[in-house]
């Protein structure tokens, strides 16, 4: 097909950023959300603590993975 672009190469979800992602942050409100309803965001290195430290410090589950890996559940 003529003008067929292919998949967009993912990025970070720092606002801002353009880096490419290198981890899925799987986080959930657990005042809103199941233990089976995951989040998902995604970090390049730079900012892969970040996001961490950001839904940590507001008491939500958070579980870092590769880019491809997904979970389940996030207790």
């Amino acid at each position: 097909m003529i003008g067929a672009v292919g998949p967009a190469e993912l990025r970070c979800s720092r606002s801002g950023c353009r880096e490419p992602a290198t981890t899925t942050v799987n986080w959930r409100n657990p005042a809103i959300h199941s233990i089976d309803r995951v989040k998902v965001w995604l970090a390049c290195d730079e900012h892969r603590a970040f996001f961490q430290e950001y839904f940590e410090n507001r008491g939500f589950p958070v579980v870092l993975t590769p880019v491809g890996v997904t979970v389940e559940a996030v207790s």
